[in-house]
């Protein structure tokens, strides 16, 4: 196992690195730099333009620039007079040693930017997690158990109604319902926007209390996918011949549904939410838009409207290396699911 991790990660340090020259010209041609220095009027001109430019780096060429992000400009120097004197551009260690440069909107540090918002997300991310994997399983293993029954038709159909349905419909739907009509109705209601009440302050209450309508609207998609995937790997495995002899022996229906049944069907189920995992830690960028929770998600929104590249180039990479380590640990999860499976 340890030889199987360790060549893991020597395997996704040329992937991570040819993500990160993709992600990096992507992020150089999306958009200008400079609009977020340009406020009220529209754009920089002249030689303001000409400065900032000098100054950012950005008249070097795109694989020096590229080269300063990663290894940072201990080894170059730039002329950011235009007078032939070579001046450092300000020093940057690279991402390589830590440094994600600084917000080009706020000049704050992108991994203090990140790390204010990041445990917010995994607020939210981890919460969600929960409720759809535990209402997934219960829906699920119990259509496969009553196949064609009242209860496999009604949340055969939610479940289609729910997958169908475009996170912003759903997210608009849940504020309207759960936080405005029922606000008129004199009922109590959930709050729409935000993580607290500032009368309140940052409580566990108030944040659990905020967090319902963002976690429903991150989980009822996933729950409906989730649970017709578990359907119907339930009825694959339940109908194996080592299923019916588990029952013949005299086991409990008990012991061959969690101990049997589920087991074998759960890998390709954990091989979804190790992908999910990774992505989800962007945190899920509408949801968090729509209900203003300050994550990391509404920090990538906010930042690529201001076309702020260090910002989002932070923001990617971390979802990159969250894509790499949960794959990782979904791949060890395995052989504790399936002990034929062993990484030699």
């Amino acid at each position: 196992m340890g030889k199987f991790i360790v060549r893991r990660l020597l395997q996704a340090i040329p992937l991570l690195f040819l993500l990160s020259i993709i992600l990096f010209v992507l992020i150089m041609n999306m958009g200008d730099p400079l609009t977020s220095f340009a406020g009220r009027a529209g754009q920089v001109k002249g030689k303001d333009r000409e400065r900032l430019i000098r100054q950012l780096g950005l008249d070097q060429p795109i694989y020096v620039q590229y080269l300063v992000w990663l290894v940072g400009n201990d080894w170059m120097r730039i002329d950011v007079n235009g007078d032939g004197v070579a001046e450092t551009s300000g020093t940057r260690r690279g991402v390589l040693r830590g440094d994600l440069g600084a917000s080009v909107v706020t000049r704050e540090p992108v991994t203090e930017m990140i790390g204010q918002r990041l445990p917010n997300t995994l607020l939210l991310m981890v919460t969600a997690e929960i409720v759809i994997i535990v209402f997934a399983l219960l829906i699920g293993i119990t259509s496969a158990l009553r196949q064609y029954s009242i209860y496999d038709n009604v949340f055969t159909g939610l479940s289609f109604v729910g997958y169908s349905m475009p996170v912003p419909l759903l997210a608009l739907g849940l504020i309207y319902i759960f936080g405005v009509y029922l606000k008129r109705a004199g009922l109590p209601y959930f709050p729409t926007v935000g993580m607290f009440e500032p009368s309140a302050g940052k409580t566990w209450d108030q944040l659990l209390w905020h967090l319902v309508l963002p976690v429903a609207t991150l989980s009822i998609i996933s729950i409906a996918a989730y649970s017709r995937f578990i359907r119907s790997n339930m009825l694959e495995v339940i109908g194996q011949d080592y299923i019916r002899t588990a029952k013949s022996k005299g086991l409990s229906n008990k012991t061959v549904l969690f101990k049997h049944a589920l087991k074998n069907a759960a890998l390709p189920i954990v091989t979804l939410i190790g992908l999910d995992l990774g992505f989800l830690l962007a945190g899920a960028l509408v949801t968090e838009t729509i209900f203003s929770w300050p994550g990391m998600g509404r920090l990538f929104y906010d930042h690529a409207l201001k076309s702020d590249l260090p910002v989002l180039m932070g923001v990617l990479m971390l979802i990159s290396l969250s894509v790499v380590f949960f794959q990782l640990l979904t791949d060890i999860t395995y052989t504790f699911l399936d002990p034929r499976i062993r990484y030699q």
